[in-house]
C-alpha cells in the first residue's frame, strides 16, 4: 500500500479535498490519515464469475497534515511515496502558478536544509574511507542542484546516486500530483489552463466533498449534474498510479478476489512476492490470463479448458490487468 501526502498553500483547500478523497473528516492538530480503496470494477466481475465469497481491493493511504508545510509537516511528508500538491484555481486574487511556485520553493528549501545537515557529516566521514567519501560527493553534487533552485528530479542521478539520497526523504525526488481546485463556473473544461501543465487533475474538492457523504449512485448522479464524468479519486488515484509507475494485477478463485499492486516491469517472482514472499522464494511457473479474455471464457475453469491459459516462467514481465495463479513450492 502506498502513501500520499496531500500537500498546499493556506486556503488551497487541500483538507477540503482529503475529505473528497477518504469521505473522512479532520482532526484538528493532528494528522488527518484515512486509507481508500483503489477503484477497479474488474474486482466485482471476477467475483461475480468465481463466485469468490471476499472481495478485496488495493489501498491507498492519504495524509493531510495541520500546517502543511511546518517542520512536523515535512518530517511525515518525508515518509510518503508521493506528494499530492493542490493549488487554488477559484475566487479573486487566485495565483495558481504562483501557489505552485510557491509549494515547490519550500520543497526545494527543505531539502537544501536536510542535505546541509548531512553533508558536513559526510564530509567528516570522508577523511576516514572510500564510503564516506562517495557519499560526500552524492550529498555534494545534490546540494548544488537545490541550491540553484531547482528539484533533484531534474538533476543527472544515477542508481547508486539515488541510493544514498534515499536515505534523507528527499521531497523533491519524490512523484507529484498537481490538482487544480476549481471553482463550479470551470468545471467541465477540461484541463487546467497555464501556467499550469497539462498533467494537472482539475477537482472541485468543495462540490466532491460535499458528496462524500451520499452512497455511490446518488453522488455519481449529482456529479454528473456538474458534467462531471469520473469522481475525483479515481482520477487522483489513477494519477498517483501512472506518477508512481504501478499496475495492477489480480487473482481469483471461490475463495477470494483481489487486486495487488506492483511496479511496472516487475517479473512473475516479484509480483508473486507481493502476495506473500513464500511464493516468491518458491516460484516455479505462473499461469496467467489478460482480464478481458477471462471475462469472455467464463470462468477460470474454462479458460484452462479452453487453452486459453499462458504458462509463464521467472522472466515474464507482468502486464496490467493479468489475472495471475502462481505455482511455488517451499
Amino acid at each position: 500500500m502506498k502513501s500520499v501526502g496531500i500537500i498546499g498553500m493556506p486556503y488551497s483547500g487541500k483538507t477540503t479535498l482529503f475529505t473528497a478523497l477518504t469521505k473522512a473528516g479532520s482532526a484538528g492538530g493532528r494528522s488527518n490519515q484515512a486509507v481508500v480503496e483503489v477503484p477497479d470494477e474488474r474486482i466485482d466481475a471476477l467475483a461475480h464469475i468465481e463466485a469468490s465469497k471476499k472481495r478485496v481491493a488495493a489501498k491507498v493511504r492519504f495524509v493531510d497534515v495541520p500546517g502543511g508545510l511546518t517542520a512536523q509537516g515535512i518530517a511525515e511528508f518525508r515518509n510518503m511515496d508521493a506528494l499530492c500538491i493542490v493549488v487554488r484555481c477559484f475566487g479573486a486574487g487566485a495565483d495558481p502558478g504562483g501557489e505552485l511556485a510557491s509549494v515547490e520553493a519550500e520543497l526545494v528549501l527543505a531539502d537544501l536544509t536536510s542535505l546541509e545537515n548531512g553533508l558536513g557529516k559526510a564530509r567528516k566521514r570522508a577523511r576516514g574511507g572510500a564510503e564516506g567519501k562517495v557519499e560526500a560527493e552524492v550529498l555534494e553534487k545534490a546540494y548544488a542542484v537545490l541550491d540553484g533552485e531547482r528539484p533533484l528530479r531534474e538533476a543527472d542521478l544515477d542508481g547508486d546516486e539515488l541510493k544514498v539520497l534515499r536515505g534523507y526523504g528527499p521531497l523533491t525526488l519524490k512523484p507529484w500530483i498537481l490538482v487544480a481546485n476549481i471553482g463550479e463556473d470551470a468545471m467541465g473544461a477540461g484541463a487546467p489552463a497555464p501556467p499550469l501543465p497539462g498533467t494537472a487533475i482539475a477537482i472541485n474538492a468543495s462540490l466532491e466533498a460535499e458528496v462524500a457523504g451520499l452512497d455511490d449512485s446518488d453522488a455519481a448522479e449529482l456529479l454528473e449534474g456538474f458534467g462531471v464524468e469520473e469522481p475525483g479519486l479515481s482520477r487522483v488515484i489513477a494519477a498517483c498510479y501512472r506518477a508512481l509507475d504501478l499496475i495492477t494485477f489480480l487473482t481469483t478463485g471461490t475463495d477470494e478476489t483481489r487486486a495487488w499492486e506492483v511496479r511496472r516491469g516487475a517479473k512473475a517472482p516479484e509480483a508473486a512476492g507481493v502476495i506473500h514472499t513464500d511464493l516468491e522464494r518458491g516460484f516455479i511457473r505462473a499461469e496467467a490470463i489478460a482480464y478481458d479474455d477471462l471475462v469472455v471464457a467464463g470462468s477460470w475453469d474454462e479458460a484452462k479448458a479452453a487453452g486459453r491459459l499462458r504458462v509463464e516462467g521467472k522472466g515474464y514481465a507482468v502486464q496490467e490487468g493479468d489475472v495471475l495463479n502462481i505455482r511455488f513450492a517451499v
